[in-house]
């Protein structure tokens, strides 16, 4: 039997405010067990919520980014359910109105694009955290996440391939960190994927029994999990099985999905309008007002930096993935307007040390004005390229800018005529052979020179200028 798969992914976005979603405790993440809580997200009785309007700011934000329709009526509900880490007994969230509906982001799928669908996007506050430790008999709650507040964004069936969801993923991280509504930190649980998947028989319109897979915090463990799944049920179905619909967790040391829970229905929740939040009406104005203050987004960034600055598409699509790294490429593009070798050096080697010390270009030791500084000296002819690659990586090591690095070791390259003129007589005198072999015709010999000539220069000579002096001299 030849399937189809059908998938739609829900996210769990934790939204950058400074406090919680109902309560003023702090949201900073790795502090100590239980510190940042209080009555309020601890559910002791008698407490009341007050809606964080940051929260509401940043979800009206990140819907308009994705093209969704802003809910002008919003309404809290109790989601009820019975769990260690959740003390009221019920999660506030959102049911019958999300804040953002019926929006949509495109995605690259081979050489065109894809629209995938979002349904809604809705506010609700996350749960605790189970702790369990290996040297004590129970497990430990810790509630400081309590309480954080969430942009839960769930897609229609869209999707149907691995590929497919990582493609969707990444684009929609990319735009909330553009925002700033949300760091994306996948570890620390920022940014949360829950893919839904089921197979039907080629040709058939009704979906099949979908499965989740809950909280995978990387992308190549989504695609690893999902691939997986696709073979999982495809073997039940072709052994004359059925599919149960269920929560499944992704089993990172045997590879596999694991059964959590049944999949629970809307109804087992028992959804109600939470009495002690009254309804939350948006004003239409208010949401224009942030219609118009949204930043360039990566794919409109990544059009333009291949219309602006002749970039190929593909670095365009590195630079743009990240705000920050788009950033830094502009300003060294405009200080050193020779775009692609700055996207060269920061694809390159700025890149490759920011991954090996695990730092954010934002924190970079090396800043666009020190790399644009190292460009120029190359530029001049001050220093060979191969230099410039050579004393990078100290540059970012050690915080220093080129040019006390080129002096301190004696790098700087000779482009002095007389001098140059010197080296290149001795070279000549020593290699007469040589010599009556170019005179003779033999071009590539010239090669052969230039690298005599470096040589002999302890690799300091001007390429350019050798080439130029020792064509003169020849003849």
């Amino acid at each position: 039997m030849i399937y189809e798969v059908v998938i739609g992914v829900e996210v769990h976005a934790q939204l950058r405010t400074r406090s919680k979603m109902f309560c003023s405790c702090g949201t900073t993440f790795g502090l100590s067990a239980n510190s940042q809580t209080c009555p309020v997200c601890l559910g002791l009785p008698g407490t009341l919520p007050v809606i964080n309007k940051a929260a509401v700011e940043m979800a009206v934000r990140a819907g308009l980014a994705v093209n969704c329709t802003i809910g002008a009526n919003n309404r809290f509900a109790r989601k009820n359910y019975f769990y260690p880490d959740l003390p009221k007994g019920y999660q506030i969230s959102q049911y019958e109105s999300p804040i953002c509906e019926h929006g949509w982001i495109e995605i690259a799928v081979g050489g065109g694009t894809k629209r995938v669908r979002i349904r809604r996007a809705h506010l609700e506050e996350d749960a605790g955290k189970n702790v369990h430790d290996s040297g004590t008999k129970g497990s430990l709650v810790d509630l400081n996440r309590a309480g954080t507040p969430l942009l839960e964004i769930v897609t229609e069936p869209d999707m149907r391939s691995a590929d497919e969801v990582v493609a969707y993923l990444k684009g929609l991280r990319d735009i909330l960190m553009y925002l700033e509504v949300c760091d994306g930190n996948m570890d620390e649980g920022n940014f949360r994927c829950e893919p839904n998947l089921s197979l039907r028989p080629l040709g058939q319109k009704a979906f099949g029994t979908k499965v989740e897979l809950k909280n995978i915090n990387s992308f190549r463990y989504v695609k690893d999990a999902v691939e997986y799944e696709i073979k999982r049920q495809a073997k039940v179905l072709n052994e004359g099985g059925t599919i149960r619909q269920e929560t499944r967790l992704w089993n990172i040391d045997r590879g596999e999905t694991v059964v959590m829970r049944s999949k629970e229905e809307a109804h087992d929740y028992r959804y109600f309008p939470d009495p002690d939040l009254v309804p939350l009406k948006l004003d239409q104005e208010w949401i224009e007002g942030f219609k118009s203050s949204l930043p360039e987004l990566p794919a409109a960034r990544a059009r333009r930096f291949v219309s602006d600055y002749g970039l190929p598409e593909y670095d365009a699509g590195v630079l743009t993935a990240s705000k920050g790294m788009a950033d830094y490429f502009e300003s060294c593009a405009k200080l050193f307007p020779q775009p692609k070798i700055v996207s060269n050096w920061v694809m390159g080697e700025l890149t490759r040390e920011l991954k090996n010390s695990g730092t954010d270009v934002s924190a970079s030791p090396v800043s666009p004005e020190r790399l644009v500084s190292l460009l120029q000296m190359v530029g001049k002819g001050t220093i060979s390229l191969k230099v410039a690659r050579e004393i990078f990586p100290e540059m970012y090591s050690s915080g220093k800018t080129p040019e006390p690095i080129v002096q301190e070791k004696g790098l700087a390259q000779v482009s002095d005529e007389g001098e140059l003129e010197k080296i290149i007589a001795d070279v000549l005198a020593k290699n007469p052979a040589q010599v009556a072999q170019f005179k003779e015709g033999k071009r590539q010999v010239l090669g052969y020179l230039v690298g005599q000539v470096m040589k002999a220069s302890g690799g300091k000579a001007n390429p350019g200028k050798v080439n130029e002096l020792l064509k003169k001299r020849l003849g």
